[in-house]
């Protein structure tokens, strides 16, 4: 397994990174630190997350998964083995939103804190906040890179033409740049990506870091009818998946699992570690059982013909 360079960063990441949205949500906080140190002992080391994750949840503010992770950092002195991921912007309720210069101050310190550490290595802006002018924004992030409290910048769900402005507007000023993009992709979800993204993320050398990397766990295998959707609290959003295209993705991927004894899991994210505009996909766990099978697609070998099949079933 070869670590990749995200973008033009300094940051070396192992092909397959860990979704911190599920700490504290569907994996406790014991659970969770069975997670990362099985992540981190199979010498893997990209662990993403987000302020927001998970103030979906009753009860919950956001920071949960922040907090959980920071935990995990003083307790296991690990620090120094992983690249630690957040993102900053969407609403945390109080007006704690957007990317203004005040807001992204505030809001990396709170992230600091939760997360128990003096520097965040990539800090991604989560949303785009069209009220902020991209000079303001990516002059704040400047700053936390200046004073050591952030080793590296990267944006999601960003359209492409402002994503392209980013650029532009970093070079004009000689400002850090968004070193990454984190779109939505996966075996199902290509279109948007491959159309609008994929050749800019090349052109720019920009380094891709895909969620939903399991079509929110459908790829898996484990929804295969409407009775499936009750197997987990992410299955509602997964009905859409059950349709013609999707039922032949999943035939495809477990005509390859069969063949390379993997799982459909491993094959689908193996897929993505293929691709040429994809430095690490984004998938998330909650056994170490499921983490295992997952991570097997760092080193799952697809040939050409089970690439060119999976291609077809999900064009």
């Amino acid at each position: 397994m070869k670590n990749r360079v995200l973008g033009r960063s300094p940051l070396e990441i192992a092909p397959l990174a860990f979704g911190g949205n599920v700490f504290g949500w569907t994996a406790d906080e014991a659970t969770s630190f069975r997670l990362l140190d099985r992540f981190v002992e199979a010498g893997f080391n990209l662990i993403d997350t987000a302020d927001i994750y998970s103030r979906w949840v009753p009860g919950h503010i956001g920071g949960e998964s922040e907090t959980i992770i920071g935990r995990w950092l003083k307790q296991s002195g690990k620090r120094d083995r992983v690249i630690i991921a957040t993102k900053l912007g969407m609403d945390l309720g109080n007006e704690r939103k957007g990317l203004s210069a005040a807001y992204i101050g505030r809001a990396v310190e709170d992230s600091l804190r939760r997360l128990q550490t003096d520097y965040i290595d990539l800090y991604q802006a989560h949303m785009d906040d069209q009220t902020t002018p991209l000079e303001e924004t990516l002059g704040a992030f400047a700053k936390l890179v200046e004073s050591g409290r952030v080793r590296a910048i990267g944006a999601s769900n960003y359209s492409p033409e402002r994503f392209e402005q980013a650029l532009a507007v970093s070079a004009r000023l000689k400002l850090p740049r968004y070193e990454t993009l984190q779109p939505h992709y996966n075996l199902y979800d290509r279109a948007d990506f491959e159309a609008k993204y994929a050749g800019l993320c090349l052109r720019e050398g920009v380094g891709v870091i895909c969620y939903y990397a399991l079509a929110s766990g459908f790829l898996s295998g484990k929804y295969r009818s409407a009775a499936d959707l009750g197997k987990s609290p992410r299955g509602a959003g997964i009905k859409k998946y059950l349709d013609v295209r999707g039922l032949r993705i999943l035939d495809a991927l477990d005509r390859a699992a069969k063949e390379t004894a993997a799982t459909p899991a491993a094959v689908a994210l193996a897929w993505l570690i293929g691709r040429p505009a994809v430095t690490a996909p984004i998938a998330s766990a909650t056994t170490v059982a499921q983490l295992d099978q997952i991570l097997a697609a760092a080193t799952l070998e697809l040939s050409p013909a089970l690439r060119a099949e999976l291609d077809a079933a999900s064009a």
